[in-house]
């Protein structure tokens, strides 16, 4: 069973920045693709980046230049840094892993607030 744990949300103004963390445990974190979705409130659940296990990467155009997905298969850990953070960033930020690859993210972690103010 993977585990998944974000950590690095908080409370930033606007144009901050912050860096997210998702640790795994209980899989083989390199051969997986992991992603990180959020969901404000009120709103659905939506996609933020993909990294795949190559490390090809991909993004939502709403974060596009800002945000920038990496691994870290040493340390079983995916990041998220999110630069010039604007209100509407502020969400739930949940990661997830894609032990497939085929965009089936089958295990989630329990999500990491972010609040940026104006």
């Amino acid at each position: 069973q993977v585990q998944l744990v974000e950590s690095g949300g908080g409370l930033v103004q606007a144009g901050g920045s912050l860096r997210l963390s998702c640790a795994a445990s209980g899989g083989t974190f390199s051969s997986y693709a992991m992603g990180w979705f959020r969901q404000a409130p009120g709103k659905e659940r939506e996609f933020v980046a993909r990294i795949r296990w190559s490390s090809r990467t991909t993004y939502a155009d709403s974060v596009k230049g800002r945000f920038t997905i990496s691994r870290d298969n040493a340390k079983n850990t995916v990041y998220l840094q999110m630069n010039s953070l604007k209100p509407e960033d502020t969400a739930v930020y949940y990661c997830a892993a894609d032990p497939s690859g085929s965009s089936l993210y089958a295990y989630w972690g329990q999500g990491t607030q972010v609040t940026v103010s104006s």
